[in-house]
């Protein structure tokens, strides 16, 4: 059974870093790209962020290109997202999700980031 279980998220005051983890299980990680994506409070999904199966090609969008850093851990089945220089417009539930040719196939249940002062 694929599994993936954000965790890292929380309350952070604005230009400050926090980095949320993706623990994948139930397939062969090294072999799928990965993506982070958000959802902001009453809005829609927002692609973030992508990296290839193999750790690099990472992709981001312009809203965080420059603060946020991708990447993974194919010996411990870890996905990150290192975020830093918080705002505000950050605040979202963010999710992992498992990328399958042209779609994703596979989403973690979220973890919540709260940029606030």
């Amino acid at each position: 059974e694929v599994q993936l279980v954000e965790s890292g998220g929380g309350l952070v005051q604005p230009g400050g870093s926090l980095r949320v983890s993706c623990a994948a299980s139930g397939f062969t990680f090294s072999s799928y790209g990965m993506s982070w994506v958000r959802q902001a409070p009453g809005k829609g999904l927002e692609w973030v962020s992508a990296i290839n199966n193999g750790g690099g090609g990472e992709l981001y969008a312009v809203p965080v290109k420059g603060r946020f850093i991708v990447s993974r851990d194919n010996g411990k089945n870890m996905l990150y997202l290192q975020m830093n220089g918080l705002k505000p417009e950050d605040t979202a539930v963010y999710y992992c999700a498992k990328s399958n040719a042209s779609h994703y196939d596979y989403w973690g249940q979220g973890t919540q980031v709260t940029v606030s002062s």
